[in-house]
């Protein structure tokens, strides 16, 4: 038997072409080969054991896949549900999140903060609203570490902020004027849960917050 005769024999039972041959265009392919082998040059049987060997790996590895697979995603709903299950109880606790944006309400204090690598000679943190514009600047904590401060919503002139989302920005340098990394943090309270097709957000001071951005949990409630 050519091998022009098998792909010709495949190709007949064949519907639609595949990139890739599965365990079933394998039993296919070898039928095809005792089918249609020469009677004058038979196929040999070490040959023939070779290819029930080739068929025997690859029909257990598929299976070792699917079942790698449906492993996979039942642990991932799994973990999801757990996941779900404990965000309830989040509610009521004051967090630290990894970001720059926050609501203002329209009264009340915010809670900012940032976290020094090493002793600043100057952190001026600046607010912007939700066009961009620059509304409020304040002189930060100069310490090492984390650093909070509030903002009560307080313009210039005595002016008062309106309700809206607004983000931050900070601004540190050494002594000798060097600019100092600090990453940026948002505090507040988790008032709900929502569960997303895309994950689990936390509802705080009405503003939705990714769980991975949730940094730590401090209590309260």
């Amino acid at each position: 038997m050519t091998t022009s005769d098998v792909i010709s024999a495949v190709n007949t039972n064949a519907r639609t072409p595949k990139n890739t041959l599965g365990k079933q265009d394998f039993l296919n392919l070898l039928v095809s080969q005792m089918r249609n082998q020469d009677p004058l040059d038979p196929m040999k049987g070490t040959e023939f054991a070779a290819q029930l060997a080739q068929f025997s790996s690859l029909e257990q590895l598929t299976n070792l896949n699917e079942s790698m697979t449906a492993s996979l995603d039942a642990n991932a709903i799994l973990a999801q549900s757990i996941n779900n299950g404990l965000s309830a109880t989040f509610i009521g606790k004051e967090v630290r999140a990894n970001t720059v944006t926050f609501r203002y309400t329209g009264s009340g204090d915010v809670k900012l903060g940032y976290e020094l690598p090493m002793d600043a000679g100057s952190v001026k943190v600046r607010i912007y609203d939700a066009n961009g514009k620059l509304v409020k600047t304040i002189d930060g904590d100069t310490e090492k570490g984390i650093n909070t401060l509030t903002w009560d919503g307080g313009l210039v002139k005595d002016e008062m902020a309106p309700a809206g989302t607004y983000t931050f920005s900070v601004e540190a340098k050494d002594t000798a004027g060097n600019v100092l990394t600090a990453p940026q943090y948002v505090f507040g309270t988790v008032s709900g849960v929502r569960f997303k097709s895309d994950g689990t957000v936390f509802v705080v001071d009405g503003m939705e917050i990714s769980l991975g951005d949730i940094l730590e949990i401090m209590g309260g409630g």
